[in-house]
């Protein structure tokens, strides 16, 4: 009797702790107002930003308002000056201004954030529409645009570059966003245009809409020479179709991560993850990105601490997270 008493009670637990690890999330009372920084119009932060946004606001009592924004960069500051709440940033830029090098080197760390979860991976795409340019070495000498000065876009440029042994010296560099970009493609003022941003991303979208894009893809040695320096990239492929290419692209990715200032408060960003991982069905329905989030990956991030009520939500999901 007492032999299968223990072993009731074991299985009791287990029970107990698988529906801790599914059971969903309700959100919590006393939300506020929040500005959430995104990237540009043509960008995947702004269009998925804002269905995440009205989703939130829907569902919870945090009314999250979606804005254009310069990218990761000025999200972190947007936050640091008090002009955001929440924000995304590419990771590797994130980990910059947590370290207070390259974007940050002049400013400083900055540390007046944390992480409320990675979402998904941001594809390096190296859009032209010359089909003679098969490899990165191949943009030797073009017109080719690496991102506005400075931004994240700009760093994952030089980076690939780096690994095929190129520098900004060796091509004809421009300095532009996604939009910008494509429509110099589109009227034949540049070969090729580094994106970064989660495929398929509207502004190359538009593009193949009228034109044959081409992404060029990287070796399995340069990406290895890549992540041998920068360790925060990962090996990725984007299908044929994405946008009616005539084969699958090879690259590499950073994750698109949301962040929040620390002030914020612990409602709120458990409103956020509760308002996007309770209801990822109806975002599938407005977004495809939304297919893509899985609460293993948004709880993977390392290197910066996750906010208290991101700590509190993957916990009631039966996750551990970095915590302070």
């Amino acid at each position: 009797m007492k032999k299968f008493l223990a072993i009731l009670l074991a299985v009791m637990m287990v029970l107990s702790l698988s529906a801790t690890a599914f059971a969903d999330a309700a959100p919590k009372d006393g939300g506020s107002k929040l500005t959430f920084t995104t990237g540009g119009e043509a960008g995947t932060y702004y269009g998925f930003g804002s269905v995440l946004a009205q989703k939130i606001s829907d569902v919870t009592s945090s009314n999250v308002t979606a804005i254009t924004s310069g990218g990761s960069r000025a999200n972190i500051i947007a936050l640091e000056d008090g002009d955001a709440e929440l924000g995304f940033s590419q990771s590797d830029v994130l980990s910059y201004a947590y370290a207070g090098t390259r974007l940050f080197e002049e400013d400083g760390a900055v540390d007046c954030f944390s992480i409320v979860a990675p979402l998904y991976m941001e594809q390096v795409q190296i859009v032209t529409l010359d089909p003679n340019i098969k490899t990165v070495a191949d943009l030797a000498g073009k017109n080719v645009s690496i991102g506005d000065s400075g931004s994240g876009v700009y760093f994952n440029a030089i980076d690939v570059l780096g690994a095929y042994g190129l520098t900004e010296d060796d091509i004809k560099p421009t300095y532009q966003g996604f939009g910008d970009s494509t429509e110099a493609l589109q009227d034949g003022l540049i070969d090729a245009a580094f994106v970064v941003a989660g495929a398929p991303t509207t502004a190359v979208t538009s593009l193949a809409a009228t034109k044959d894009v081409y992404l060029v893809s990287l070796d399995d040695e340069h990406i290895a020479a890549l992540q041998e320096v920068s360790p925060y990239y990962a090996k990725t492929v984007i299908p044929a179709d994405t946008y009616g290419m005539p084969e699958d692209a090879v690259t590499v990715a950073v994750s698109a991560v949301v962040i929040a200032a620390n002030s914020v408060s612990d409602a709120d960003v458990y409103n956020f993850l509760c308002g996007v991982f309770e209801n990822l069905d109806d975002l599938a329905k407005a977004h495809a990105k939304a297919e893509e989030l899985s609460l293993e990956f948004a709880s993977s991030f390392v290197g910066v601490p996750y906010h208290a009520g991101a700590v509190q939500y993957f916990a009631d999901k039966g996750i551990e997270v970095p915590a302070e």
